[in-house]
């Protein structure tokens, strides 16, 4: 079971001991499922012998539009599909009526002008928070994945360790 190289800074509530300095910290390098995390000062995470951090460009900047003009866009289209579905319920209801005029002469038909209603989109769009990206490095990402793999190995042990036979007990003669 091996792990991606990708670890994201997050922080806790409680200090635990740094795992190069061991000084309380409560920053932690953490993988995306927590599979391997670890704790970790920031003055260590600043260190490029120790992790180098993933810069990410904008989202908004590499497709050339800003956010404002998505909400617009998205306001244009979801009226524009709210018109549609107004235009076919109207058809449909037209149909019903004149299919209901022919079987029943009593002129009672039920015209049902519910819309269906869209999720509301807010004004403002707040960028959600991520968090810091973080890469090991080679060396440090090798001592962790031997630590899991040594982990891994003594659980197995342990797990096999009953099933085998047991050394004999009686003396030989």
């Amino acid at each position: 079971m091996s792990f991606p190289n990708l670890y994201y800074k997050r922080i806790t509530a409680t200090a635990k001991a740094c795992y190069i300095c061991y000084k309380p910290t409560t920053a932690v390098l953490a993988t995306i499922d927590t599979s391997d995390f670890l704790y970790t000062c920031t003055t260590h995470l600043s260190d490029h012998g120790f992790a180098t951090r993933v810069l990410e460009p904008e989202s908004e900047n590499k497709i050339g539009i800003s956010v404002e003009e998505i909400a617009k866009l998205r306001e244009e289209w979801e009226e524009k599909q709210k018109r549609k579905k107004e235009k076919e319920k109207e058809k449909a209801d037209k149909d019903k009526t004149a299919e209901g005029e022919k079987k029943e002469d009593d002129g009672k038909s039920e015209k049902s002008s519910k819309v269906p209603g869209s999720l509301p989109t807010s004004g403002s769009l707040s960028p959600r928070p991520t968090h810091e990206k973080y890469i090991l490095h080679r060396d440090i990402f090798a001592l962790r994945v031997s630590e899991h793999r040594r982990r891994r190995q003594t659980s197995q042990a342990k797990d096999l360790a009953p099933r085998l036979p047991g050394a004999p007990s009686s003396s030989l003669s």
